[in-house]
């Protein structure tokens, strides 16, 4: 069976999947939970860690810096300055 677009979930921001992280992480420190729901938590933090790290990766990628090098435009990783 063909999944409709209409019923595809749409992604998830940094932001929103950020944020469910850290309640998931909250809860989890938390304890008193059972051994279900503790399981529950770990896979749903695992997926939303991964997807934070894809997005940040894609992110990465994006971020070029042009410089000129013997009057051409070439691009470069951006790489921040250590403070």
């Amino acid at each position: 069976m063909a999944e409709n677009q209409s019923d595809a979930k749409p992604a998830e921001t940094f932001e929103s999947c950020l944020d469910e992280l850290e309640t998931v992480v909250r809860e989890l420190e938390g304890g008193d939970l059972a051994l279900e729901r503790s399981l529950e938590l770990f896979e749903r933090g695992m997926g939303l860690s991964d997807s934070c790290r894809k997005q940040l990766e894609t992110a990465e990628s994006r971020v070029e810096m042009l410089i000129r090098k013997e009057g051409k435009l070439t691009a470069e990783p951006f790489r921040p300055e250590k403070s």
